[in-house]
């Protein structure tokens, strides 16, 4: 079957890292977009569906090629094309839920752009796939090989992190996890590693009293389900190489408590993964990177590395690439 690749902001490096990435890997892959959008010179063939991708992919690069009106201008995101990436994403979705395609990969999206071209109503990709999926409980995952990290709290300000992590959202976060690990990663028994919120983990309440009051009560509770959790640690001494053998993913209390440590190990080849959908979806760890789009600079190599995680876990779910 058939990855498909949503275009992300066309004034971004997603249409350059999406042939690259089809380049290297020469798979069945279908890219939803506008094909001026492309880099110049990319090998292209326009498809009407997944179903003739297979085949196509041999030779250059399947498109559902869709108009977005005005040409992209790299570096320059213009509102005219915001409901054309919205659009993409919907559509690719639509073909992963009826079957017709493996998994959705996303390509980066610039939140500012939609919502002043679109009115785009949702915090980001994550908020508005759940919405698609039927509203669906998600988490946020982002992987390597190194390392796989979940924040309990995402895009909030850190003044806000205390207030908004209750109980219920820890322990959604935890079970939905331990979901994911068991059954798209073939897992039978995770290994959840969960961040402190303070430093040192609060040293009995000297520097904070979350640990105690909303995250070890969580922890034991869930323990006393059947989960191997450990924590709450030190996030600190949660990441060093040793640390890491010992869990198989960690859980932090927010945004860059989780993603410093897997950005410093591999930033080039993070992925992040939307735990909890209906289906499988990646997409590459980095944003639009207006700064080097349309250089020939882009790195593919996190793109290449989310769609070949799309792959597997698409696999445990019994839905092979190729046939």
């Amino acid at each position: 079957m058939t990855i498909v690749v949503s275009c992300g902001e066309p004034a971004g490096i997603g249409p350059e890292v999406a042939a690259k990435a089809w380049d290297a890997l020469r798979v069945p892959l279908l890219w939803i977009g506008d094909p001026r959008h492309l880099p110049p010179g990319t090998a292209l063939t326009e498809v009407s569906g997944p179903e003739e991708a297979q085949e196509a992919s041999a030779r250059a690069l399947p498109v559902l090629a869709r108009d977005f009106g005005p040409p992209a201008t790299p570096g320059q995101p213009n509102p005219a094309h915001a409901q054309g990436v919205i659009d993409s994403i919907a559509e690719g979705v639509a073909l992963v839920r009826q079957g017709r395609a493996q998994a959705l990969c996303t390509a980066p999206i610039s939140k500012e752009a939609l919502i002043r071209g679109a009115g785009f109503a949702y915090p980001g990709h994550t908020e508005y796939l759940a919405h698609l999926g039927g509203d669906a409980d998600v988490v946020m995952m982002l992987a390597c090989e190194a390392l796989r990290v979940v924040p309990a709290t995402i895009h909030v300000a850190l003044s806000e992190v205390s207030r908004i992590l209750t109980p219920d959202l820890l322990k959604r976060v935890l079970r939905i996890t331990h979901a994911s690990l068991r059954d798209d990663w073939g897992l039978p028994a995770p290994r959840l590693a969960v961040a402190g919120i303070n430093p040192h983990a609060g040293e009995g309440g000297l520097m904070g009293t979350e640990e105690q009051t909303v995250i070890a009560p969580v922890l034991d509770r869930l323990r006393g389900e059947g989960m191997d959790l450990r924590g709450p640690l030190p996030a600190d001494t949660m990441f060093h190489e040793e640390a890491r053998r010992g869990y198989d993913a960690a859980v932090c209390m927010y945004h860059d408590q989780a993603l410093v440590p897997i950005k410093t190990l591999d930033f080039a080849r993070g992925v992040n993964v939307t735990l909890g959908l209906p289906f499988v979806r990646t997409s590459p760890d980095h944003g639009t990177a207006f700064g080097i789009a349309g250089q020939g600079r882009a790195d593919a190599r996190s793109m290449i590395a989310a769609l070949q995680l799309a792959d597997q876990l698409s696999r445990r779910r019994g839905i092979p690439w190729r046939r």
